[in-house]
């Protein structure tokens, strides 16, 4: 029997036929099977999480079937709670399946500390922006007698004289010593 002969046979037709039938069950029952693992068409609603505490969120989302995963702390927000909830991804009333990781960035205890740049003898006017620029907020100034008018001697947090690299919390209050131009009693 040629080959061609085979391909016009009923043998051929029936084999063809039987493996057309094979492969449709195979892909249907592998369609169910798919549906039923990953629960198609079945979706959570990601609840509001911002500004609960860590005990609030765990709770909710094990009673939800979702996964809470802590990414960082990010910088200090007074407007929440202390280590409470600042930013979820996804986002509240985002459809997920059960599972499924939400991430939580969290509000840390008090503003990261900063390092207090040498400013000493500079000018004010230098001296101001790099202290704003770095989050410090520039408190009183007073001035004393020096030859440097405007340049700063010396700067203070709370009465205590800083130094170059002290670490202080971001939002400090600065308070700036100044020279007033005059030599002074020597």
């Amino acid at each position: 029997m040629s080959f061609i002969q085979f391909l016009k046979s009923k043998t051929f037709f029936k084999q063809l036929g039987l493996a057309v039938i094979v492969l449709f069950v195979i892909v249907f029952l592998t369609i169910q099977y798919l549906d039923w693992t990953t629960n198609h068409g079945e979706f959570i609603k990601v609840p509001e999480l911002k500004g609960k505490s860590l005990k609030t969120v765990k709770i909710e989302l094990n009673d939800n079937d979702l996964v809470m995963e802590i990414q960082d702390s990010a910088n200090y927000n007074p407007k929440y709670p202390k280590f409470s909830v600042i930013e979820q991804y996804p986002k509240a009333g985002a459809q997920v399946k059960e599972n499924r990781k939400i991430y939580l960035t969290l509000n840390p205890s008090g503003y990261r500390k900063v390092s207090v740049p040498n400013i000493v003898r500079r000018t004010f006017r230098q001296a101001k922006p790099t202290l704003e620029t770095l989050g410090f907020e520039v408190g009183s100034v007073t001035y004393i007698d020096d030859i440097g008018k405007e340049e700063v001697i010396a700067i203070k947090h709370k009465g205590k004289t800083v130094k170059a690299g002290d670490m202080l919390p971001l939002t400090s209050k600065i308070d700036v010593v100044l020279g007033n131009g005059n030599r002074g009693s020597n």
